[in-house]
């Protein structure tokens, strides 16, 4: 919006020259992470203290989970990513180029999945289960929306001048010029990244800040791949596939890490309120569609690697059981395993955190090393 108006009123700029910092996206990504910081921050106690007349007895806990959730955690309230969407709208809306097609479709995929999440969350405390809503439902309306997300990125995209196709093509990370172009069937594609990023986040927010720090860190890696891959200097410097207007996600990608620096503030153990789905499905179907904007899909599963293993340790435990009757981990999602093993939850948690920044820093090196 201010950029907006700054473009409107640019005669005042001659007179007060501090307001052509709008200009740059680099002072707007700094402007926006601090608007969701204090946003969500603003709203902590009060919607705590909310959400706790409003939800009873919380969210329900696993009764197959680790015994120490039944005893520290059942009762917290839950729904808690409303914090965190409120700070990601506010510090887009406020910062952002609302005129850039890329910024919608992430504000559309991440408002429609927290509204997914919230509707599976606000079933789960009022039914007091811990079902919520079928995954057959989650996944139909996740792919849906996904679906039109993609085809919206593909036809409003801007036609890249050094590499035609981009926009129905995947890129390779470690190679400068390699591009499969799927046409149409790159939709399918997008869209099973979004929507299996999404719930891979979900399936990781099982720990007080386990998911959030990664989901912070990944959206700083993106932040500074969103800004590079849409500056054709630093693209063409870099050797990476330019992509018109996906800079501005930079500033989307620094909403989310104000938001989560905000809702950590409440989250660091022991958890005042949890994220719920409403938090979960949103950031990682807003990551999986600024990598689908970057052209940068396959990097996700780099950066994003610790949501990637906590995901394949479900379908691994799923798949084994099935053949054999058998567990391979104690408990999954992987966390889990691992608090069955008698690590603390604060040493999982902790450890976690060190794995998804060094994933993150691998990540980002796909920068360079072509």
């Amino acid at each position: 919006m201010f950029y907006l108006l700054y473009l409107q009123f640019a005669d005042l700029a001659q007179d007060y020259p501090l307001l052509n910092l709008l200009q740059y996206q680099t002072v707007r990504v700094g402007l926006a992470l601090f608007t969701g910081l204090i946003v969500a921050i603003a709203l902590g106690s009060r919607f705590i203290d909310w959400m706790r007349a409003k939800q009873g007895r919380g969210q329900p806990i696993r009764k197959d989970g680790p015994e120490s959730h039944l005893l520290n955690k059942q009762g917290t309230p839950t729904m808690g990513g409303l914090m965190i969407l409120a700070g990601v709208f506010a510090g887009t809306l406020l910062w952002a180029d609302l005129t850039n097609p890329f910024v919608w479709v992430a504000l559309l995929v991440t408002g429609g999945y927290g509204l997914l999440g919230f509707l599976d969350d606000y079933d789960k405390v009022t039914k007091q289960h811990h079902a919520g809503l079928t995954g057959k439902q989650k996944l139909a309306a996740q792919f849906a929306l996904a679906i039109v997300a993609s085809a919206l990125l593909i036809w409003l995209s801007t036609p890249s001048p050094t590499s035609p196709g981009l926009e129905t093509s995947i890129a390779f990370p470690f190679f400068k010029e390699v591009l499969l172009n799927l046409g149409w069937f790159y939709v399918a594609f997008a869209a099973f990244t979004i929507v299996g990023f999404s719930n891979a986040v979900n399936l990781t927010d099982g720990l007080d800040g386990l998911a959030i720090v990664p989901v912070m860190m990944a959206a700083a890696a993106f932040g500074v791949i969103s800004y590079l891959v849409g500056n054709f200097v630093f693209s063409e410097y870099l050797q990476v596939h330019h992509a018109p207007g996906a800079g501005e996600l930079a500033i989307f990608c620094a909403a989310i890490i104000g938001g989560g620096v905000g809702f950590l503030w409440y989250n660091a153990p022991p958890a005042k309120i949890f994220m719920g789905d409403t938090g979960s499905l949103a950031l990682g179907g807003a990551l999986g569609t600024v990598a689908v904007s970057t052209k940068h899909e396959l990097v996700l599963g780099i950066i994003g690697g610790l949501f990637v293993i906590e995901a394949a340790s479900v379908m691994i435990q799923v798949a084994y059981f099935k053949a054999t009757g058998k567990r391979i981990f104690l408990m999954a999602p992987i966390h889990h395993h691992f608090e069955k093993l008698g690590w603390a939850e604060s040493t999982v948690v902790i450890r976690f955190w060190i794995v998804a920044a060094m994933l993150a820093l691998i990540g980002l090196s796909t920068l360079k090393l072509r």
